[in-house]
C-alpha cells in the first residue's frame, strides 16, 4: 500500500477534531473555488469542478458549504489562488510531493521550507522527487461496497489500469486524463464514492520504522496543517506495529 494510502489510514484511525474537520472543509471549499472559477460553474461542464463536490460529499460537507463555494468563485472581491507545486524529501529519504493553492507564494514557499527543516527533512528542486511517481487518478470505495472480483470487472469496464483491494477498501486507479469518466461510470454503479481525484502514485516505497517512523508522521502532520496545502503525497511504508504505536 502507498504512503498516501498508509497515511490516510491513520488519519481515520486516529480520527478528527473539530478544528481538523474545519480545515478539511476549509481546503475542500478552497478547490471548489478554484475550480469553478477556472471552468464553468456548473459541473455538468467542468470535470474538475465535478470531482471537487465528489470529494467534498465524500467528507459529508454540507451541500450548503458546497454551494457557497461556488458561489464565491464569481465574487468581485474573492482572493486569486495560485497553484504551486513543492518537492522534497523526509525522513529516510522519503520522497514527499506538496500541492498547494495559495494567494501568497512567498508565505506558502516559507511555511513549507519552515515544516520540511523542523521534521528532519528539506525541500528540494522542482522535479527532484516527481520522477518517482506517475500522476494518475484515484478513485476509493469502502471493501463493503463490492466483492474484489466485481470491483475489478466494474473498474476494468469503466477503463480502469489498476485495482487494489483490501479488508478494508477498494482502490481504483486509472489514467490521469480518463478520471472523471471511470469515477462516473463507478458511481452509476455503487454510488459516490470516499474518493476520487488525481494521486501522485509513487513507483516504489522505502519502508520506515521505529523513530524515524515517528518523525515522517509529524512532517505528514505539519504539512496537512498547513493552510496553504491542499494535498500531500509520499513513498513510504509502515509496518502495522508501528502505524498501530503511531495511531495510539
Amino acid at each position: 500500500m502507498a504512503g498516501h494510502s498508509k497515511w490516510a489510514n491513520i488519519q481515520h484511525r486516529k480520527g478528527r477534531q473539530d478544528a481538523k474537520r474545519s480545515k478539511m472543509f476549509s481546503k475542500l471549499s478552497k478547490e471548489i473555488t478554484v475550480a469553478a472559477k477556472m471552468g464553468a460553474p456548473d459541473p455538468e461542464f467542468n470535470p474538475r469542478l465535478r470531482l471537487a463536490i465528489q470529494a467534498a460529499k465524500a467528507q459529508s460537507m454540507p451541500k450548503d458549504n458546497i454551494d457557497r463555494a461556488i458561489k464565491k468563485s464569481t465574487a468581485a472581491d474573492e482572493a486569486s489562488f495560485e497553484e504551486i507545486r513543492y518537492e522534497g524529501f523526509g525522513p529516510a529519504g522519503v520522497g514527499v510531493i506538496v500541492e498547494a493553492l495559495t494567494d501568497n507564494r512567498n508565505r506558502a514557499a516559507s511555511e513549507v521550507r519552515t515544516i520540511f527543516s523542523k521534521n528532519g527533512g528539506n525541500l528540494g528542486e522542482t522535479g527532484s522527487v516527481s520522477f518517482m511517481f506517475d500522476l494518475v487518478g484515484f478513485i476509493q470505495y469502502p471493501a463493503e461496497k463490492a466483492s474484489e472480483e466485481d470491483m475489478l470487472d466494474a473498474a476494468i469496464d469503466a477503463g480502469a489500469d489498476d485495482v487494489q483491494s483490501s479488508e478494508e477498501m477498494h482502490e481504483i486507479y486509472c489514467a490521469f486524463d480518463q478520471l472523471a469518466e471511470v469515477a462516473s461510470a463507478l458511481e452509476a454503479k455503487f454510488g459516490e464514492p470516499e474518493a476520487a481525484k488525481p494521486t501522485w502514485k509513487p513507483q516504489n516505497t522505502i519502508e520506515v520504522a521505529s523513530d524515524k517512523a515517528e518523525t515522517l508522521m509529524k512532517l505528514m502532520d505539519a504539512l496537512d496543517d498547513c493552510d496553504d496545502v491542499q494535498n500531500v503525497y509520499a513513498n513510504f511504508e509502515i509496518s502495522e506495529e508501528d502505524m498501530a504505536r503511531l495511531a495510539g
